[in-house]
């Protein structure tokens, strides 16, 4: 019986030693020798995130430095942003081929590879971020992305949430669909199908090139996340109107793509350690992006002049039609169309929960503020 409490006092140090160098992977060589030798794994993972970046790159950091802490320090990953290892957007292709062993990015990056990898991330009048976790959790979304991407080599993983997000940065306002007609816009993915479709042009540019090409007129309007994020590369300087909702990314999931080859070869206690600490950031991010973004809408508003501004009606049911359009058009079949019929049918349950839950709530809210004065 003593025997037996040493050893689970000794266990519960080891946990204890885990929780206090939680968010410290610079303290690996601190970190008193394990009594049994294991093997280290160093791990590099490359991200679609200028460097810096809050939010989307801290999002990437905090998931290395939840492995390492979950981990007892046994697995170290080293975060790379855009460029620094591979460009933004090469980022897919270096894990598929083993060169990086993890992602942490945006899949509708990948389009080019499958018309359904937009669906893992967000579409254009789709699931927010709460549907989208119920989707991949609990709704057969996972099982179907692991399905698409071992086809490449990669298993894939959530790893943050920015939540809604805005429709926009813009040079000048939208009063019609006319105005919309030969706009030049970063938009990645199906939004920018939609965009294409009512008579815009949409460019996919990485976060790092993005104010250059606004401010060289480039482009003529960009979305990237939300006000925190978005303050921080500085689009307010070249672009006053500030355009909401943000129809094309209603919950835009992240993503970490692990190397599958590497995937297999660990043990599964290292890879439910990975899983938790993906679906722990997952958790984090949306709870701070919410937060934050409330901060900064009130700082651009209030002390750098940003003038809010809501898509017409107009414009906003075009994007809808087109956008039903553009969902169905990358589903057509395989496991592109399996993906898409899954989200679709996903998102009508949970579209049915939201017409009495959170739309009323909101509307209801809303009215009890304006009744206070």
């Amino acid at each position: 019986m003593i025997r037996r409490r040493n050893l689970l006092g000794a266990g519960l140090l080891g946990i204890g030693g885990a929780a206090a160098s939680f968010g410290r992977p610079e303290s690996t060589s601190k970190l008193a020798a394990p009594s049994i030798s294991r093997n280290r794994r160093q791990l590099n993972m490359v991200t679609t995130w200028p460097k810096g970046l809050p939010g989307l790159g801290r999002a990437a950091e905090r998931v290395a430095e939840r492995i390492f802490a979950m981990s007892d320090g046994m697995i170290e990953v080293k975060v790379f942003a855009a460029g620094e290892l591979v460009p933004a957007f090469e980022s897919f292709d270096a894990v598929a081929n083993g060169s990086a062993d993890m992602y942490h990015g945006a899949e509708y990056y990948w389009t080019a590879k499958s018309t359904a990898y937009p669906f893992f991330t967000a579409v254009p009048f789709g699931m927010t971020a709460q549907e989208i976790m119920g989707w991949i959790d609990f709704g057969g979304g996972q099982a179907l992305w692991d399905e698409l991407s071992a086809g490449f080599g990669i298993k894939p993983l959530q790893g943050a949430n920015t939540g809604h997000q805005m429709g926009g940065w813009f040079r000048r306002e939208i009063n019609s669909l006319d105005d919309l007609v030969g706009l030049q816009m970063r938009i990645p993915g199906q939004g920018g199908d939609v965009l294409r479709a009512l008579g815009g042009s949409a460019k996919a540019l990485p976060g790092g090139e993005i104010y250059q090409a606004l401010q060289t007129g480039n482009i003529d309007a960009t979305e990237w996340v939300g006000p925190w994020n978005d303050y921080s590369l500085g689009f307010y300087r070249e672009a006053p109107y500030y355009y909401g909702p943000g129809f094309h990314e209603p919950g835009a999931s992240l993503a970490v793509g692990i190397n599958l080859n590497l995937w297999d070869r660990l043990s599964e206690s290292e890879q439910a350690l990975i899983k938790a600490a993906c679906e722990s950031v997952n958790h984090t991010s949306l709870g701070e992006f919410t937060y934050q973004n409330s901060v900064y809408l009130d700082l651009l508003v209030r002390e750098h002049g940003v003038q809010l501004r809501s898509f017409p009606d107009d414009v906003v049911k075009a994007m809808a039609e087109a956008s039903r359009d553009v969902r169905a058009d990358s589903g057509r079949d395989g496991i592109e169309k399996r993906i898409y019929e899954s989200f679709e049918a996903g998102l009508n349950k949970m579209t049915g929960w939201a017409a009495v839950s959170d739309g009323p709530y909101y509307a209801a809210r809303a009215l009890g503020r304006q009744s206070q004065g």
